[in-house]
């Protein structure tokens, strides 16, 4: 695993190893990153956002965010291989912006800090988790009102109350849906 592009293109990224089965270690590969962050791009929310990565588990998405021009990405995760995994790749990539969160992503505190424009949700697939951290995070302040969030998921996700679809990609068994917070007319133009 490695860096695609921006300021830490190629850098390599801690190696998962054998990983911890209970886990649910799945980052998402080099080639899917690189579709993700071509659309991104075209959405224009990667420059300066504040980043938020819930379930971040090796720190791959946020760091890729960074590496492109975001200004800062806080990761959330509760898994002790996944936590050492992150802060090994904050120190590989020198990210001095990253910071961790070592807290289960679907039970939020109130966000003391201005909200996050762009959300990385990568659950463990098919246990509702998804739906609980974003109910968490709105509940606590931490999505800004047109924020876009990029939900990883085993299938297409419906867009819940307060957020439009923007786009849906299907990568072997990955769904990638695009979601925007707030008033956006659905026709995924800017």
């Amino acid at each position: 695993m490695r860096i695609v592009a921006g300021r830490y293109r190629g850098r390599r990224l801690a190696a998962l190893g054998r990983g911890d089965p209970s886990a649910h270690l799945r980052p998402t590969t080099d080639r899917v990153r690189e579709s993700l962050f071509s659309v991104l791009t075209h959405y224009g929310v990667i420059d300066n956002a504040r980043v938020l990565d819930l379930f971040a588990g090796t720190g791959a998405l946020g760091l890729e965010a960074l590496s492109r021009g975001a200004d800062t990405v806080l990761f959330v995760e509760n898994g002790r291989k996944a936590q050492a995994l992150i802060a090994e790749n904050i120190r590989l990539t020198r990210a001095t912006e990253a910071r961790l969160l070592r807290q289960d992503a679907t039970r939020l505190k109130t966000n003391a800090e201005p909200p996050f424009d762009l959300i990385f949700l990568d659950p463990p697939y098919g246990k509702g988790l998804g739906d609980k951290a974003l109910n968490a995070a709105l509940a606590g302040g931490w999505i800004a009102d047109d924020a876009l969030i990029v939900w990883e998921e085993s299938g297409a996700i419906p867009p819940p109350a307060e957020f439009t679809l923007l786009d849906t990609r299907k990568y072997g068994d990955t769904f990638i849906t695009i979601l925007q917070r707030g008033g956006h007319d659905g026709t995924g133009d800017f």
